[in-house]
């Protein structure tokens, strides 16, 4: 699952200088550096029914939702970031199937499914029987037919080039030349049958991840008839959840009031206690700050997904700790250098020595063992199967060394070696990050040029393959507890000139070998597959080196006084907005 670009350009999810003080620890009943990170598990529990309710909880009042982050998009079809599919997952719309969250880790449940699923002997086939009772905010019932069209809408990645629905792309049969209901005009997916109330997928290559797939809302129901122009629904979609949008100004504004066609019943995971949410993502992240702690009238009921500031985070220790919200994700943060430009791996090498991991930790005013720590391997701690290694032999995580990276450059005769990178200059903590990562690259040996962007066109110009940068930020979180969620997204090759722009393989990367050796770890036995993949990432990187691992990521998030049920959801590094109640 990807991180929203603003996010991850230059490591500054948030911002505010570090204090002189190294940030080893979390401190007293907070999450240190984990080795569970990519651990979110394997609880299943496919005969979960609702209605789900919370102890205590109390109906009423409207979350104000706070964030710097901007919300690029609310379609089912294309929702991907992790804002974005917590916001739309917990609160908008429904799927196949759901996760809560229980003592911390996350339970695979049905939801607009009976149960989590049926395969046959051998992962080929998925049958998911919808159930009765669901209908979209205009009263409409959901049918199995809606559930086909959303997920074939997922797959038209030329309507929706970010979607993630490439996954069904690769995994669906026949799904990769099928183009989708609106570029195949019309064109449906024979792999994916309605009987009834049943959806059968058959598969191209056996899929035993399919349970966890369905949890995004790419497959969940969108009425054709409705959603004829995608553009258009993508201003105001239908909800199935429990609640619906009243109020929306792309990237900047949404406001959620209750969807009174949304039944309890019919849903095992969610509830409905705030009347509404006012989220508003132009609050910058000094202000975030100071309203949380300062925790006055409306916004004792304030929330935000960002993370605590390094220079308040000792204030909201003392102020108010137990409004403080830890947690680990299954999230990497890493540079992509551009294949296509920098060919020669010894400088991407060089690129990956002369990082100053712990020095932009600090200026992008994050906390080290908190937020983030440096990374070694592409695939976090925890992620089953994952092998130890260091992308450069004898480097030390998060420790550049600016004289190895200087030899290396020596020896491909690259010395002062430029490197275009992009930053948000409208985010003064990415400012701070940028200069920060300049200097430790020019110590190094290279030419650093900074390119600014904006936070509002942060993704779009990270997605062009045709701008003037030769490295890209990215992020990335597990989509279930897989290799199998990682290496076909980011290192498959993607047709770039056919979708117009980068969809996840932000490297464009591109070797036929590598695209094979993932097909062949797809074709083997389940239970051999984890080992695999863990010894793919190490064969890449050590062979080829597309991806430079800078961090893992942690969250230290906040909450007013009045706000409930607010934890970490540790598939995605996001409020628990399934859980969420006000005290009246």
């Amino acid at each position: 699952m990807a991180l929203s670009a603003a996010g991850a350009l230059a490591l500054s999810a948030c911002g505010g200088d570090g204090d002189d003080k190294d940030n080893d620890e979390a401190g007293p009943g907070q999450p240190s550096a984990t080795s569970e990170g990519g651990n979110t598990g394997d609880a299943v529990d496919p005969d979960r029914t609702g209605p789900r309710e919370i102890e205590g909880a109390e109906e009423g009042g409207v979350v104000k939702l706070i964030d710097v982050t901007p919300l690029e998009t609310m379609h089912p079809s294309e929702i991907y970031y992790t804002h974005t599919y917590g916001i739309g997952s917990g609160l908008l719309y429904r799927s196949l199937t759901q996760y809560v969250i229980e003592d911390g880790k996350p339970v695979l449940v049905p939801d607009l499914a009976t149960d989590t699923g049926t395969p046959n002997e051998d992962f080929t086939e998925w049958k998911f029987t919808i159930r009765d009772g669901v209908k979209y905010e205009d009263g409409t019932p959901v049918t199995a037919e809606d559930v086909k069209f959303g997920m074939e809408s997922s797959m038209d990645l030329e309507t929706f080039p970010e979607s993630p629905g490439f996954y069904s792309t690769q995994y669906f049969e026949g799904g990769d030349t099928y183009k989708g209901p609106y570029t195949g005009k019309g064109a449906t997916l024979d792999s994916i049958s309605v009987d009834g109330s049943t959806i059968t997928i058959k598969m191209a290559t056996p899929f035993p991840d399919m349970p966890y797939w369905g949890a995004f809302p790419a497959n969940g129901p969108i009425p054709a008839d409705k959603a004829a122009d995608p553009a258009a629904y993508a201003n105001a979609p239908l909800a199935t959840g429990p609640y619906k949008i009243s109020e929306y100004t792309p990237k900047e504004k949404l406001v959620l009031v209750r969807n009174d066609q949304w039944d309890p019943a019919t849903d095992p995971g969610r509830t409905q206690y705030p009347d509404g949410y006012d989220m508003d993502f132009t609050v910058p992240n000094e202000k975030i700050d100071e309203l949380l702690l300062n925790d006055q009238g409306d916004y004792k009921n304030a929330m935000t997904f960002d993370d605590v500031l390094g220079t308040d985070y000792q204030k909201f220790q003392e102020q108010a700790p137990d409004r403080l919200v830890p947690g680990a994700t299954p999230c990497t943060r890493y540079w992509a250098p551009d294949y296509r430009k920098i060919t020669d791996i010894n400088i991407r090498r060089a690129i990956a020595l002369a990082y100053p991991t712990r020095s932009a930790i600090k200026a992008a005013g994050l906390i080290e063992g908190v937020n983030r720590y440096p990374a070694d391997a592409l695939l976090p701690p925890g992620t089953p199967g994952r092998v130890d290694y260091t992308v450069v032999e004898g480097m030390t995580p998060g420790t550049p060394d600016p004289a190895a990276a200087k030899e290396l450059l020596e020896q491909a005769d690259a010395v002062g070696y430029e490197l275009k990178f992009l930053f948000t200059s409208d985010d003064p903590d990415a400012v701070k990050a940028k200069d920060a990562i300049a200097k430790g690259l020019e110590e190094a040996g290279f030419k650093a040029t900074p390119v600014p962007t904006t936070l509002e066109n942060a993704t779009t110009d990270r997605e062009n393959p045709n701008l003037d940068i030769n490295i890209r930020s990215a992020g990335w979180c597990a989509d279930w507890p897989s290799g199998g969620s990682w290496f076909p997204v980011l290192h498959k090759t993607e047709d770039v000139e056919a979708l117009g722009q980068i969809s996840q393989n932000y490297a464009l990367f591109s070797e036929p070998e590598v695209d094979q050796r993932i097909d062949d770890v797809l074709a083997l036995p389940i239970e051999d597959q984890s080992a695999a993949w863990g010894e793919l990432d190490k064969y890449i990187s050590e062979t080829y080196l597309p991806l430079i691992p800078l961090t893992y990521d942690g969250v230290i998030q906040a909450h007013g006084s009045n706000v409930n049920g607010f934890k970490n959801d540790p598939t995605i590094g996001m409020p628990t907005f399934k859980d969420i109640w006000l005290t009246q």
